[in-house]
C-alpha cells in the first residue's frame, strides 16, 4: 500500500512545555514541536506537519516567499496554516500590525521592543484556523496546542525575541516583512457535510473533516501526495490502524479510498502553484 506512517520527532524549544497532553510524551524535556518525518533516505516532501505546544510567546518573526528563500540558497519559502486544538482562556496569536507603518519605524520597533504593542493580537479558541502567507509578521502566543501545516522549509527570520539569547535576523526580516495589517479572512468553506475547506492555495490545500465514516470522504480536489492528520477518533488504512497524534502520507490522493473509521482529521496536499 503506497502510504507511510510518518515518524514523530520531538523538538525542544525555550517556549515549549513538559506536559504536552495525552498523545505525546515530552520525555522530561521542554518540547515545543513534534515534526512528522519520512524515513531516512527519502527525499524531502513538499509539506511538513507539526504539532506546537506553547507555554509562552514565540518570537516575532517572518518567513520569505519562494523567491526570497531561493535567493539565499533554500529550496522554497514558508507558507503555513495553523489549526487551534486547545487554548487557554487568554491565549492569543499576533498576526500583522494594527496599522501600516514605514519600514524604518518597523526597524526601530524591533530594536527597542515596542513591536509587541504594534502587533495585532487576536484572541483564539479551539477550532480557529489561520492561513499565514510569506511576509506576514506574526507571533504565536503562550497557552496553545495547534497543528501547523507548512511548506517544508526551516527558514525563519526573527524580528524580536523578548530578550532571549537567540540570534535575530533583522536585515533578512526587513527584506521580506509586510509592515501592515493581516487581512486574510480565514473562512470555512463547506465541501460536504462535516468537511470544510480551510486553505485553498497558493502553496497547499487543507480541509478539516469530521466524519462518521471516512470511507465516504468526498472528492477534495487534491492530487499527488496527501497528508492525513487524525486528531480524534480511530480507524484503519488498508487494514493498518490509525490513531490521533499520528500523521500518514499517501503517495497519491486516489489512495484515500483505503481510509476507514470515524472521527476528525486534517487533510493537506501541495498544490501545483
Amino acid at each position: 500500500m503506497p502510504v507511510t506512517r510518518l515518524t514523530p520527532r520531538r523538538v525542544a524549544k525555550p517556549w515549549g512545555r513538559t506536559d504536552i497532553g495525552p498523545l505525546f510524551d515530552a520525555g522530561g524535556e521542554r518540547i515545543g514541536e513534534i515534526w512528522f518525518e519520512l524515513p531516512d533516505g527519502r527525499p524531502e516532501p513538499a509539506l511538513l506537519i507539526k504539532y506546537l505546544f506553547t507555554s509562552e510567546a514565540l518570537s516575532v518573526q517572518v518567513h520569505p516567499d519562494d523567491a526570497g528563500a531561493q535567493a539565499v540558497g533554500a529550496r522554497q519559502g514558508k507558507e503555513e496554516a495553523w489549526v487551534i486544538l486547545d487554548a487557554d482562556d487568554d491565549a492569543a496569536i499576533g498576526l500583522g500590525l494594527e496599522q501600516r507603518i514605514a519600514p524604518e519605524e518597523l526597524r526601530d520597533a524591533a530594536l527597542d521592543g515596542s513591536i509587541e504593542e504594534l502587533i495585532d493580537w487576536k484572541p483564539v479558541a479551539p477550532g480557529d484556523h489561520f492561513h499565514v502567507t510569506p511576509g506576514t509578521i506574526h507571533a504565536i502566543g503562550g497557552g496553545l496546542t495547534l497543528v501547523e501545516v507548512q511548506q517544508y522549509a526551516d527558514i525563519t527570520y526573527r524580528l524580536y525575541d523578548y530578550g532571549r539569547p537567540r540570534d535575530l535576523h533583522l536585515e533578512e526580516a526587513m527584506a521580506c516583512a509586510d509592515p501592515g495589517p493581516y487581512l486574510t479572512p480565514n473562512l470555512r468553506t463547506p465541501i460536504a457535510v462535516g468537511v470544510d475547506r480551510l486553505v485553498d492555495g497558493p502553496k497547499f490545500g487543507l480541509v478539516d473533516a469530521h466524519l462518521d465514516d471516512f470511507a465516504a470522504l468526498p472528492d477534495l480536489g487534491a492530487s499527488g501526495p496527501v497528508w492525513f492528520i487524525p486528531v480524534d477518533g480511530s480507524g484503519e488504512i488498508d487494514g493498518e490502524p490509525w490513531r490521533p497524534g499520528e500523521c500518514w502520507l499517501f503517495d497519491d490522493a486516489a489512495n484515500l479510498a483505503a481510509l476507514a473509521g470515524s472521527g476528525r482529521a486534517l487533510i493537506a496536499w501541495a498544490t501545483a502553484a
